[in-house]
């Protein structure tokens, strides 16, 4: 099937409530440009290098989410255009992409990013220190950053039961923090599931799924 019958397939299937981020890493600008013609505008990359040179060659109403792990330093090359970070997994990253938005006299959207698999190789914070954060004087004073939900990572296994529990752990988080109330602080996007689990995702609560093969294919890592 086409890149364009791939998106329809799964933009038919999926609730109107949840957005879906069309994974674009390692695909050419030609393969993008595809789904973009077919009327999609959210991608996802996870390198900040790829996504810039991206964001530069292709029309300027796509929304950009940088879906990758985000170093501090690289921040300053994505501030004046990316619609959303999903990985925010520290203070201390907070802080500077409040520091770079200010400089572009924009506020942009986070996701808390939730350790929620088993593996030490998944990056993300405690539900306990997501709520230590979002409730700390220093949270309260970034005014060009607003944290619209979480994100969550699941196991890479075949086992349902724990990916399941996994998504479950992540849906409960965000209920218990969207008690939270500060002004920077606006949760309504859960962000989980992928190509090969979207559909339990999202029975468990997704408002975000985050698709790359299922729409272009396997990916090129060359």
């Amino acid at each position: 099937m086409s890149i364009k019958q791939n998106l329809n397939t799964i933009l038919e299937a999926i609730p109107k409530h949840v957005t879906l981020v069309a994974v674009s890493k390692t695909k050419p600008v030609s393969d993008i440009m595809e789904a973009y013609n077919a009327g999609h505008r959210v991608f996802g990359e996870n390198k900040v290098q790829e996504m810039v040179e991206k964001h530069e060659q292709m029309p300027k109403d796509i929304e950009w989410h940088m879906i990758g792990h985000l170093q501090r330093n690289k921040v300053k090359y994505m501030a004046s255009f990316v619609s959303l970070i999903h990985g925010v997994d520290n203070l201390k990253l907070l802080k500077e992409i409040n520091k770079q938005a200010q400089k572009h006299n924009r506020v942009i959207e986070c996701l808390l990013q939730i350790k929620i698999a088993n593996e030490d190789s998944k990056f993300g914070m405690s539900a306990k220190d997501a709520s230590s954060i979002l409730q700390s004087s220093v949270f309260a004073e970034l005014k060009n950053i607003k944290i619209t939900g979480v994100m969550g990572m699941a196991t890479f296994t075949d086992n349902n039961t724990q990916i399941k529990q996994e998504f479950e752990s992540l849906k409960n988080t965000f209920d218990s923090l969207k008690t939270i109330e500060v002004s920077n602080f606006k949760p309504e996007t859960i962000s989980m599931g992928m190509s090969g689990d979207y559909k339990l995702a999202i029975n468990c609560g997704s408002t975000m799924i985050r698709v790359g093969s299922s729409i272009f294919g396997a990916r090129n890592y060359n």
